[in-house]
C-alpha cells in the first residue's frame, strides 16, 4: 500500500493556468498594474506558502448499487459511475491545501483596503492547489505502475452528483487511516466547506492501463462538473446539451422563458440597455433592484453588463461582469457580506454563468428558483443571473424582431 505525506510538494504555477484563473482569455500577455501583481503573489506565495499533499492507497469495491472505500460505503451513484467507467480497481485517497498562510495573509489584505492585492494572491492559492493536484496525479500513475495500473482524474465531494455533506466522511475517512503525520491546520466545518478554503479532498481511481484507462486519463474533471456559473472550464459537461445558433439566428423570440412575458416586456423597457458596436458586438446591461432577507429588508441595486458576439455567431457571450450599482449601499447588510464580505465578493466577481456559450442557451439552462432578493448563496445568485440573461435575451429578441415598443426601442439603439 503506497502513503505519503508531502509538505514541499511542486508549486510552480504555469502562467497560462494562472491566467486562466485569473479570468483573462487564452493567450492574453498581462502587462502594467496587472503584471506587477501577479509577480508579487507568486514572490510571497514562494516566501511564505507553506502547501502539503497527502495520499494512500485504499481498497475499493464496487457493485451495481453500492461503492464501498476503505471500508466506508458512499452512496454517491456518479462517483460509483466514475469509477466504474474507467474500470478502476482500487483508489488513492488525496488531501490536499495551499495552506493557511495564503487566506490569512489575504484576508490582511483586504481589511487593509488593499482589493487588488487581496484577489491575486486568493487566485494564486487556488492555481497552487490545482498545480499540486495536477502534479499529484502524474506522481501517482508513476507509483501504481509496479501493479500495472494508472490513476484517472479525481472526483470530490461537491461534483456533480456527489454531495458536498460526504465532504466530512471523506476527511474522517482520509484522517483515520493516516499513518503519517497528518497536517492539523485542516478541518471541515459542518456545511462540507473545508478550512483553509484553498485546500481539497479527492479519490483517484487507479486503473488498469487498458483503452478504457487511458481515455478516463485524458478527461478532465470539468467535464463531470454541471456547475454553469463558472467561467474557469476547460472542457463542457460532457452531460450538457449541444447548443448553438439555429440557422445562423442569434436568438428567437418564442423561446422558452421562466420568467413571464410581461415582467420580461417591462424589464427590457426600463431595466435592459443595449448598445451595438462597430465590430458587430452588442454590449448590453440589466439592472437588478432587490432587498435583503435580513436587516429589515435594506433595498439593494446590481448591474449585470455582458459583451455579445456578432449575431452570425449565435450572440455568444464574450464578456460577464456582476457587481453591487456605483451608488448601492445595501449590499453591504446582506448576512453573508456581513459575515465574510471578501468572500461572497470574490464570488460575485467570479461567478460568470454561460460565458463562452451562445445567449440563447439561458433558455435550457436548468437551475433553482430562488426568490430572495439577496446575492448570499450560489443557487441566489444563479437565479439572478438566469433572469438578467433571460431579459436580455427577450430584449435582443425583440430588437431583432422589431416588435418592440417606442420606450424599448429607443433603450436599444
Amino acid at each position: 500500500m503506497i502513503e505519503l505525506l508531502d509538505t514541499q510538494p511542486d508549486r510552480e504555477v504555469q502562467d497560462a493556468e494562472y491566467h486562466r484563473l485569473l479570468g483573462y482569455p487564452r493567450g492574453h500577455a498581462l502587462s502594467g498594474r496587472a503584471a506587477e501583481l501577479a509577480a508579487w503573489a507568486r514572490c510571497w506565495f514562494a516566501e511564505h506558502g507553506r502547501p502539503w499533499v497527502y495520499l494512500r492507497e485504499v481498497e475499493l469495491h464496487s457493485a451495481t448499487d453500492a461503492l464501498r472505500i476503505d471500508g466506508a460505503d458512499f452512496g454517491s451513484a456518479q462517483l460509483r459511475e466514475h469509477l466504474a467507467r474507467a474500470g478502476a480497481k482500487r483508489a488513492m485517497l488525496v488531501a490536499a491545501s495551499a495552506g493557511p498562510e495564503c487566506e490569512a495573509h489575504a484576508r490582511e489584505l483586504w481589511e487593509a483596503a488593499k482589493p487588488d492585492e487581496y484577489f491575486f494572491l486568493e487566485i494564486f492559492g487556488s492555481a497552487v492547489v490545482e498545480r499540486i493536484v495536477a502534479i499529484t496525479s502524474g506522481r501517482i500513475c508513476d507509483l501504481a505502475e509496479r501493479d500495472g495500473l494508472m490513476a484517472v482524474p479525481h472526483y470530490s465531494p461537491g461534483y456533480a452528483g456527489w454531495d458536498v455533506a460526504d465532504q466530512n466522511k471523506l476527511f474522517e475517512l482520509i484522517a483515520r487511516g493516516a499513518k503519517s503525520p497528518f497536517p492539523k491546520n485542516l478541518e471541515v466545518l459542518s456545511s462540507g466547506m473545508l478550512r483553509p478554503k484553498k485546500s481539497l479532498l479527492g479519490v483517484f481511481g487507479l486503473a488498469p492501463r487498458t483503452a478504457a484507462g487511458r481515455l478516463a486519463l485524458r478527461a478532465t474533471p470539468c467535464e463531470n462538473c454541471s456547475f454553469a456559473p463558472c467561467r474557469y472550464r476547460r472542457a463542457p459537461y460532457r452531460h450538457a446539451l449541444a447548443a448553438g445558433p439555429a440557422n445562423g439566428r442569434a436568438v428567437s423570440h418564442t423561446g422558452n422563458y421562466s420568467v413571464n412575458r410581461r415582467a420580461l416586456v417591462k424589464w427590457a423597457t426600463e431595466r435592459v440597455r443595449l448598445e451595438p458596436r462597430d465590430d458587430g458586438s452588442l454590449a448590453a446591461s440589466f439592472r437588478f433592484d432587490g432587498t435583503t432577507c435580513s436587516n429589515l429588508g435594506r433595498p439593494l441595486a446590481f448591474d449585470y453588463t455582458i459583451t455579445l458576439g456578432p449575431s452570425r455567431d449565435g450572440h455568444i457571450i464574450l464578456e460577464a461582469d456582476c457587481r453591487p450599482a456605483p451608488d448601492d449601499d445595501g449590499h453591504k447588510a446582506m448576512c453573508a457580506y456581513v459575515s465574510d464580505a471578501p468572500a461572497l465578493m470574490q464570488a460575485i466577481a467570479t461567478e460568470r454563468p454561460l460565458l463562452g456559450r451562445p445567449l440563447a442557451e439561458v433558455l435550457t439552462w436548468t437551475r433553482a428558483a430562488a426568490p430572495a432578493g439577496c446575492h448570499c448563496d450560489a443557487t441566489s445568485r444563479a437565479h439572478k443571473w438566469g433572469l438578467a440573461l433571460e431579459a436580455i435575451h427577450f430584449a435582443v429578441a425583440q430588437h431583432a424582431t422589431r416588435t418592440l415598443s417606442p420606450e424599448l426601442s429607443s433603450t436599444s439603439s
